[in-house]
């Protein structure tokens, strides 16, 4: 979430930031990272020093839909991200409804 957006979100008095990563657990979300790979999972925890660990969790070495044709994941299963190597996070609303 880009910083204007987690202040227009935290100042609308919705909720605190807390309470958005508490919304966030045992969602899909999308990391990407400092070395061009794609992570996507279930958000399970994070920690002081932005370290996330995801569930369920498959690699991609180009993002998922670029390049033409499909490239199979990776199943990584449980994995911890740490926070440096982090580029963004999306959760994965999309993904979420697949799951249902």
């Amino acid at each position: 979430m880009n910083k204007s957006l987690k202040e227009n979100f935290l100042s609308s008095g919705a909720c605190t930031g807390k309470e958005l990563l508490q919304s966030w657990l045992n969602k899909s979300m999308k990391i990407k990272m400092t070395d061009g790979r794609t992570l996507i999972g279930l958000f399970l925890c994070t920690d002081k020093d932005r370290n996330v660990i995801l569930g369920s969790c498959e690699e991609y070495l180009k993002p998922p839909g670029e390049g033409g044709k499909k490239e199979e994941p990776r199943i990584l299963g449980l994995a911890m991200v740490p926070g440096h190597h982090i580029v963004s996070i999306q959760v994965d609303a999309l993904r979420d409804v697949k799951l249902l």
